[in-house]
């Protein structure tokens, strides 16, 4: 005896899913009242791929085309699945991988900008070193061609190279400018400053001394300041001097490019000082030995501005 085959219209109604129902609440309009077409576009089932066989034939499934409701048979293609070599997929990065990624294109965005900040920091810190230094440059300059022999208490000599007690080039012509002007009346007394270096015999402001005593300047006109090593020392032991002797007005002699940071530290020391360059000093004014002396002078002027917060 041949098995009955069930058709998909045969099934019990529970297993009918998918179909349209109508609605039984009050108020809603049945699937009678309902437009045609839209119950057969409802109505309309697509069969699933191969036959649906719940009881097969011993020949084989046989089954039939599904019916739309609409009363057309026909056999729906099925959508073919795309070809994989076609499809395009976004190339997938692990999440621990983005966020070290984000976190370095982060760090590089914040370090570059740090840079530029940097970078544009220093250029103008070069430019205004840069124009500083030429300001400066240019004040030691004017200050070198500017000559203030006017009268004071004293004539105050910077000491500089001595040779076993006679005074060097640059000294001498110091000292023979200190000489001219004692000589026109500007000042009664002359100081001479600066002391010795390791292994001398002699202190420069000894050297000093013992030339201008030979030029006839009478010795109790002369004044020693013998321990200074250096400039700011000098002017130290120049101020206590003035203190004892009651000295108050200072013409101060020395090469041009030194009077700029004289007259600072003076000032800074509470005297009152004028400035007289020596005229015939090596060191020609214009010169590129000035220029060397005048940007090491700049150093020392800076230092000098420095000491005053210290």
């Amino acid at each position: 005896m041949a098995r009955r085959r069930h058709t998909i219209r045969e099934l019990p109604q529970p297993a009918r899913r998918g179909w349209f129902r109508p609605s039984s609440r009050p108020g809603t309009r049945t699937g009678a009242s309902r437009p045609a077409h839209s119950t057969a576009h409802r109505r309309v089932r697509l069969r699933a791929a191969g036959p649906v066989c719940l009881e097969p034939a011993p020949g084989g499934c046989h089954h039939r085309p599904m019916r739309s409701t609409a009363g057309a048979s026909r056999t729906l293609p099925l959508p073919r699945p795309p070809d994989a070599s076609a499809v395009e997929t976004a190339p997938t990065q692990p999440v621990g991988s983005a966020q070290s990624a984000a976190k370095r294109r982060w760090r590089r965005s914040v370090w570059g900008e740090a840079w530029r900040w940097a970078t544009t920091l220093l250029l103008f810190a070069v430019l205004a070193a840069t124009l500083a230094g030429a300001l400066l440059i240019a004040a030691i300059y004017r200050q070198a061609r500017t000559d203030q022999a006017t009268p004071a208490d004293a004539i105050v000599v910077l000491g500089t190279a001595q040779w076993n007690g006679r005074p060097g080039p640059v000294l001498r012509a110091r000292l023979d400018h200190a000489l001219d002007l004692y000589r026109r009346g500007l000042a009664p007394v002359l100081v001479v400053t600066g002391g010795s270096m390791p292994g001398d015999a002699y202190t420069e402001a000894e050297a000093a001394a013992a030339y201008l005593t030979e030029q006839g300047v009478p010795p109790g006109a002369i004044l020693f300041e013998n321990e200074g090593r250096d400039t700011w020392e000098s002017l130290g032991g120049v101020a206590r001097l003035a203190a004892d002797a009651g000295l108050g007005r200072l013409l101060f002699v020395s090469d041009g490019f030194h009077l700029f940071r004289v007259k600072l530290m003076a000032r800074d020391l509470g005297l009152a000082a004028l400035a007289s360059p020596a005229p015939a000093s090596p060191i020609r004014p214009g010169g590129g030995a000035e220029f060397a002396y005048a940007v090491r002078e700049a150093g020392g002027v800076v230092e000098q501005l420095l000491r005053r917060f210290v």
